[in-house]
């Protein structure tokens, strides 16, 4: 069976979190429709909470810690992302941009996106059309047309379809993400710092 790479970005800052909750669910919507495809896809999620620190101390140096250097490689070498960012005062969290800011701009160039967001009501929920989407734009991503909103409400009936329109949109997105990854030659594996030496093994010899 051929197999692709998801990279799972979540941009939640609170745990349990609904922003993981959402990309989860997002996520295997999209595994099963590519399993349906006759194609496996190996999952990796980066979970930026943990990754804050690092994501700082690279936006002041220019260097990128182990983990965060592993969750670069992993975006550069995927075959589709699932990204989702909680929203705050209209528009992404600013872990969440601060984490694109220190990408290599090229790093998702032709890549399928599938977006989404968490929010307290569906106010927020335009923040998907007027921030997200123009960032990854901006990355030259191939952002998937469908987006995906939870607001905190949608969760209280998320298994009843005649209730909340989540579960259905959500395989609607899945779909289109994964129709894309299927459509594309499996990327060829490699990190972006493969061969480069770690600020600490530079610094090794000081």
């Amino acid at each position: 069976m051929p197999s692709r790479s998801l990279v799972v970005v979540s941009g939640g800052l609170s745990q349990p979190s609904s922003t993981r909750l959402l990309a989860d669910r997002l996520t295997e919507a999209a595994v099963a429709d590519l399993a349906a495809r006759g194609i496996d896809t190996v999952v990796e999620v980066v979970e930026l909470r943990p990754l804050a620190h690092d994501v700082v101390d690279m936006t002041l140096t220019g260097y990128a810690r182990p983990e965060l250097a592993a969750a670069q490689s992993a975006l550069a070498g995927a075959d589709g992302v699932v990204a989702v960012s909680p929203v705050y005062a209209a528009s992404y969290a600013g872990l969440f941009k601060s984490f694109v800011d220190v990408l290599d701009p090229q790093a998702l160039r032709a890549t399928p996106v599938l977006l989404g967001a968490t929010g307290g009501t569906v106010r927020h929920s335009l923040a998907l059309e007027h921030a997200l989407r123009p960032l990854f734009a901006y990355l030259q991503a191939d952002v998937v047309p469908t987006t995906v909103f939870a607001a905190t409400d949608d969760w209280a009936d998320a298994g009843t379809e005649q209730v909340s329109p989540l579960p259905a949109r959500i395989r609607r997105a899945a779909g289109e993400l994964a129709a894309r990854v299927a459509a594309r030659e499996p990327v060829a594996r490699g990190g972006i710092y493969d061969g480069v030496p770690s600020f600490e093994e530079m610094l090794g010899g000081a």
